[in-house]
């Protein structure tokens, strides 16, 4: 899978900060045996963070596109709003996912905005921006990720049944 990592914050691009959300995703997707296409930084601006989606999208041909920062509260918490400017459909059930399984060990998850879409044959998603909160929304991508993404580039057509044990995950 092709995988392009942008990290959304002022202060990493400023050089004031080390990028380690952003390591911890490209640490993720290399241990996946993944190929990363692109590290990106962007300053929290709907615009540069639009530019930096479509370009990992479209240009660099990536199959699954992981933000992480700028998914809060604060007022230049903008990833989701630019993420919903270049997306065609939202994945509500992934971001979803993500907060729901990282709330019994980290309750101020649910202030998280992150969202997740599909631009073209592209899976967009939004993580947080701290190391932690990156490695719970990896973890709830990570049994999900691959087949959603062959399902957006034609792999997967068909969807047999799963069986699961009784009460268990599918």
């Amino acid at each position: 899978m092709r995988v392009a990592v942008i990290t959304v914050s002022d202060s990493v691009v400023r050089g004031k900060r080390q990028d380690t959300s952003g390591a911890v995703v490209v640490g993720w997707a290399r241990s996946k045996k993944y190929e990363v296409v692109s590290t990106t930084a962007c300053a929290d601006d709907t615009v540069e963070i639009a530019r930096a989606l479509i370009r990992a999208s479209d240009a660099e041909d990536a199959e699954l596109v992981l933000t992480t920062g700028g998914t809060g509260l604060a007022e230049r918490d903008v990833t989701p709003e630019a993420t919903r400017a270049v997306i065609e459909r939202e994945a509500e059930g992934i971001a979803e996912r993500i907060r729901v399984l990282a709330l019994p060990t980290f309750s101020r998850a649910a202030l998280g905005r992150g969202v997740a879409g599909v631009r073209g044959r592209t899976l967009i998603v939004n993580l947080p921006g701290s190391p932690s909160g990156v490695r719970d929304g990896l973890d709830a991508l990570d049994p999900i990720v691959q087949h959603a993404c062959d399902v957006l580039r034609g792999r997967v057509t068909e969807h047999p049944a799963i069986v699961a044990p009784a009460g268990g995950p599918r």
